[in-house]
């Protein structure tokens, strides 16, 4: 009943994943409230798309279907018909494969949708628009009458989008310096907004995965051929990345890669923890605070720059962070972060986290240099922490991340990755109008007044083509 889309009123289709492998126990109460559900509301309000695998044997080129039979036939016994299947594999389904599934599967052979293997992603909306997968859709739903809604995908921007990012060819690399790095998919949010923003400047993303304990000085020790890898891996890198964690495994690995980009002038992002890792640092280095550590890796530092928030519970870890969207106000515009959120007052971004910047040791950090650029509404709890002098240094409390799209990029990540090909002044120079503060501006060209125009609150000038705003 909650609409996703930012406009009044109930949603018309609610779209729900259920993950996982059907007859896994982990899903089997989810399975059972969508059986449920479809019988409660009936057909015509339930569609159903199982994706499922279709291999195909290396030996012979054989696509084989007894995986997704078996998969339909589990399906059914939980009282679940699909309406659609979602058939990946490595080629395009062939004919007599696609009659077997729909003959043993119950389902019309126009329903089956086959999702081979493309370039990269975002090929998919068009791949599903040329085999009428949004037809089959709008069928199981009975809205194919709705003239508003049965129409043809307007898939321009994702085609060009598709396209220009299978020809990008200038490389830009991302130290990614974390804790997961041996299973990517933990950093997945962050790959898909390092992602949408070099796609956007037209750079082709290479990351370099740094485990954060292997650059410490006990790993030169041990394993001095890792430590050598991770380092060569950290200086060849155009931006450095310190993503969000918990414990205190690698936490000095990051605090030396804070260090690194910091001293050597390096495009730093950190995000949640990585925020936290750069005011640590930035404490040891510049305050000469030894021992300045969180609380959470060290309960007794006598130089707690990071502390457990007031209102969380140590002892009770379920629901008790500091979670979804909260709002950062601005303390001062003329800033990087300002200035890469279009100069608004304010952001909704969403958190996740239990530990805080000190508030008691703001001033001592802001004298030294560091600026707290983005504060809550108390004025209290750090939010956007950076380094005025440095070409790119940036923390944030918050994932910004979770907010990325293809379309829209992420600021501080689009920040980062234009500091990082040496496009940040650029970027910093267009100028977005807060929104609800439409204006009326003179546009000059060869320092002629020509017109007058009215731009939209979302509206950007820059000063390309000769034309300023």
């Amino acid at each position: 009943m909650i609409p996703v889309d930012g406009q009044p009123g109930p949603a018309d289709v609610c779209v729900i994943e259920l993950g996982g492998t059907i007859g896994d126990i982990e899903s089997m109460p989810f399975t059972e409230a969508l059986g449920q559900f479809s019988y409660r509301v009936g057909a015509g309000n339930f569609c159903l798309i199982h994706v499922s695998l279709v291999p195909v044997l290396s030996a012979v080129g054989e696509q084989k279907s007894k995986p997704t039979q078996h998969s339909v036939r589990g399906l059914r016994s939980l009282g679940l018909t699909p309406n659609i299947l979602a058939c990946r594999s490595t080629l395009a389904l062939e004919e007599n494969v696609k009659q077997k599934l729909s003959q043993f599967c119950h389902v019309p052979a126009e329903n089956i949708i086959t999702l081979y293997d493309v370039p990269n992603i975002w090929h998919l909306p068009s791949l599903l628009r040329d085999q009428k997968a949004h037809g089959a859709i709008l069928g199981a739903l009975n809205l194919l009458g709705f003239v508003n809604v049965a129409r043809e995908p307007n898939l321009k921007e994702w085609t060009s989008r598709a396209e220009s990012c299978d020809m990008l060819l200038e490389p830009v690399r991302i130290a990614i310096v974390g804790k997961y790095t041996g299973l990517s998919d933990s950093y997945l949010s962050l790959l898909k907004a390092l992602l949408h923003a070099s796609v956007s400047l037209r750079k082709k993303l290479v990351v370099d995965w740094v485990p954060a304990s292997d650059i410490e000085d006990e790993t030169a020790k041990e394993n001095p051929d890792a430590y050598k890898a991770a380092w060569k891996l950290l200086q060849g890198a155009d931006g450095v990345l310190v993503p969000g964690g918990f414990g205190d495994r690698g936490v000095e690995g990051k605090i030396l890669a804070a260090k690194y980009a910091r001293e050597n002038r390096i495009p730093f992002l950190g995000i949640c923890l990585g925020m936290q890792i750069a005011v640590i640092e930035f404490a040891r280095s510049i305050l000469g605070l030894q021992d300045a550590n969180s609380t959470e890796f060290d309960p007794d530092t006598k130089s707690p720059c990071v502390i457990f928030m007031p209102e969380g519970s140590k002892t009770h870890f379920g629901g008790t962070m500091r979670l979804g969207s909260r709002r950062t106000y601005f303390q001062v515009m003329d800033c990087k972060s300002a200035k890469l959120y279009g100069n608004r007052g304010f952001v909704d971004e969403r958190h996740r986290h239990r530990y805080e910047v000190n508030p008691d040791m703001v001033s001592t950090l802001e004298d030294a240099g560091l600026s707290f650029t983005g504060k809550d509404e108390t004025g209290q709890r750090m939010e956007i922490v950076e380094l005025p002098n440095h070409p790119y240094y940036i923390g944030a409390q918050f994932h910004p991340e979770f907010k990325s799209r293809p379309g829209k990029p992420s600021a501080l990540f689009l920040g980062l990755i234009a500091a990082a090909c040496g496009q940040l002044d650029s970027l910093l120079h267009a100028h977005k109008i807060p929104n609800g503060m439409a204006k009326k501006v003179s546009l000059y060209q060869n320092g002629n007044a020509t017109k007058f125009a009215k731009i939209p609150a979302d509206g950007i000038y820059s000063n390309c083509n000769g034309v300023h705003a």
